[in-house]
């Protein structure tokens, strides 16, 4: 849970994320990672300015969970990694829903398959019920209502560039287990705007 964020980030496939809430359960297996530092070599990386208060969390401690609403439609969420003082975290891509896939259809009614559940960062949010409520929820907590938990890791790994940004696209950062139907679509970044598109890029 915590060391430099491109080789944490890796380390998180095959964990388990597991919400609770008054209406069930649902837990995932994480299948596609992305990883953003706020070490000065990532611009893309809400971080890379320093702790704003929006980005505040990444700092630390780890463990936490920071989650923000990109392009003002949907949740994403990351796992801070980073030692405190060192912005960093890897946002949860994808996962397959391993508990409570009733419930999780019932927040994602347009997936028609299982895969698509928790394919992309706002489809995984909604299927695990998490928002702003969650905002610096303690991870490693066993009373907590999001936790992580180890998992069995894949058998194979792979690595390239990360999705929707135009901003820090040679650092292969984005990790997700080989062959895995919930990994989401590759779609490199679109036109570069002003900024560049950076950690709120397309889902």
């Amino acid at each position: 849970m915590l060391g430099p964020v491109d080789v944490v980030a890796p380390a998180l496939l095959g964990c388990w994320v597991v919400t609770d809430r008054p209406e069930g359960q649902v837990a995932l297996r994480l299948t596609e990672v992305e990883a953003y530092s706020g070490a000065g070599e990532d611009p893309a990386s809400h971080a890379h300015r320093g702790p704003t208060p929006r980005a505040a969390i990444m700092f630390g401690p780890p463990g936490r969970l920071y989650v923000y609403f990109s392009y003002g439609v949907h949740w994403c969420a990351n796992v801070v990694v980073g030692p405190e003082g060192r912005g960093s975290a890897v946002l949860m891509r994808a996962g397959e829903v391993v508990v409570g896939e009733p419930l999780a259809r019932t927040r994602r009614p347009a997936a028609r398959v299982a895969r698509d559940l928790a394919r992309g960062p706002a489809r995984l949010t909604q299927a695990l019920g998490i928002g702003p409520d969650d905002r610096d929820a303690d991870l490693l907590d066993p009373s907590s209502p999001v936790r992580l938990h180890r998992g069995a890791p894949p058998s194979a790994v792979s690595a390239g560039p990360r999705v929707g940004i135009s901003v820090a696209t040679e650092l292969p950062w984005r990790f997700w287990e080989a062959g895995a139907p919930s990994v989401s679509a590759f779609r490199a970044g679109g036109k570069s705007r002003r900024r560049g598109t950076g950690q709120d890029g397309p889902p």
